[in-house]
């Protein structure tokens, strides 16, 4: 007993923050639930009352199997491809459910006529209606258009003192590609033909290949190996090449292939006189001291660039002399929407290098919002893109 006891302590502790995003979603349901028998009861048919219950009996369902999922590792029973959609369909699930209820709550708020006005009640029904087929609306566009809707961005990040051989220097950066069940091949094989239309002098990828173990690697490498730059292709590795245990297989395979993944190593290149000294490091877990060792990489004689998968480690890198970082890891939020000029996203309660260039000091990092998905098979506000980013001169 003692034995399970300790176990159970174990377990809650490691995975006591996700125990509370479900349960706040299974109270979220509950409510949205609750709301919709409750305006229901009045007039609605028996017909309707039971596919509202029919409704909460799916989403308990879900909310099981994705504890299931989640917590006890059930997945791996499971083929990739049922795996890879039982999560889609949770993160879908509590996405929906939590945009449901806040349109119910904007429609309680709305007024609820007592006249006889048919064209007013009509008005308002219609509006109600509205607000709640707008969750699946927006989900339904996150699915099926905007994931696939890839896209150039170009980004020019100004740097003083920047020696006249790097003014112009072009940097392609492929981040995040997930390739699994949720990004078709030919998407990634219209990034990498994206890519080499820049005719960049390096090509960078900077992590996460793939999702999950059993995710065909070899297939993301080989169309990566299809990108052109002059001074070749280099990479960094994600989290999720830790999750699948494939950071050494990534490594080899890929330098079998004419790619450098650099792990806490430096590549120094050179553009006329100029000197670019390129680094890459491994995800940088939460908790733990970021960038450990990485300044013994910086040269003081050239420009200093780095690839961090997360871009959380910015502070550490600008504070070590590091002049340019290069990461993405927060799919820019992948689910981001603006309320009152703010973009609202999950990532941002992680860090809050979430999308696009920021700033300190002298030093700059650009995060790339990345090609594919993790968890929920959809964008909203946040496309996938190819990054081209462009050494400025000041």
């Amino acid at each position: 007993m003692e034995g399970v006891t300790h176990w159970l302590i174990h377990w809650i502790a490691r995975n006591l923050s996700d125990l509370v995003v479900f349960t706040g979603i299974l109270l979220i349901q509950a409510i949205g639930l609750r709301w919709l028998l409750r305006s229901s009861a009045a007039h609605a048919s028996r017909r309707t009352r039971v596919l509202i219950l029919a409704a909460g009996a799916v989403s308990l369902a879900a909310i099981v199997f994705g504890f299931l999922l989640k917590f006890f590792r059930v997945a791996r029973l499971l083929s990739p491809w049922w795996s890879s959609w039982g999560r889609g369909a949770i993160f879908g699930w509590a996405f929906t459910s939590i945009l449901l209820v806040i349109a119910l709550a904007i429609t309680r708020l709305l007024p609820h006529s007592r006249e006889h006005s048919p064209a007013r009640r009509r008005f308002l029904r219609a509006t109600n209606y509205a607000l709640l087929g707008a969750p699946a609306a927006a989900m339904g566009y996150g699915v099926f258009i905007e994931r696939k809707n890839l896209r150039m961005r170009e980004q020019s990040i100004a740097i003083p003192g920047l020696h006249p051989d790097l003014d112009g220097l072009k940097l392609v950066q492929l981040t995040d590609i997930h390739l699994s069940t949720f990004l078709p091949e030919e998407v990634l094989a219209r990034a990498v033909d994206l890519a080499n239309e820049t005719r960049a002098h390096v090509a960078l990828v900077t992590g996460d290949l793939i999702s999950f173990q059993g995710d065909p690697l070899d297939t993301c490498l080989k169309h990566l190996a299809r990108l052109r730059a002059d001074a070749g292709i280099f990479g960094c590795l994600g989290n999720h090449e830790i999750y699948a245990g494939t950071e050494r297989y990534t490594t080899e395979a890929g330098a079998r292939l004419g790619m450098r993944f650099l792990r806490s190593k430096s590549a120094e290149l050179r553009f006329g006189n100029a000197k670019l000294n390129l680094a890459g490091v491994d995800y940088q877990h939460l908790g733990r001291p970021y960038l450990t060792g990485a300044e013994e990489m910086i040269r003081p004689d050239a420009l200093n660039l780095l690839m961090s998968h997360n871009p959380d480690v910015f502070p550490v890198a600008a504070e070590q002399g590091w002049d340019v970082t290069l990461a993405g890891h927060t799919h820019g939020g992948q689910i981001s929407v603006e309320i009152l000029h703010q973009n609202m996203s999950i990532a941002r309660f992680f860090t809050p290098y979430v999308d696009g260039l920021y700033r300190q000091g002298s030093a700059s990092i650009f995060v790339s919002r990345g090609i594919g998905t993790i968890g929920l098979p959809a964008r909203l506000g946040a496309p996938p893109e190819v990054a081209l980013v462009t050494l400025c001169r000041i």
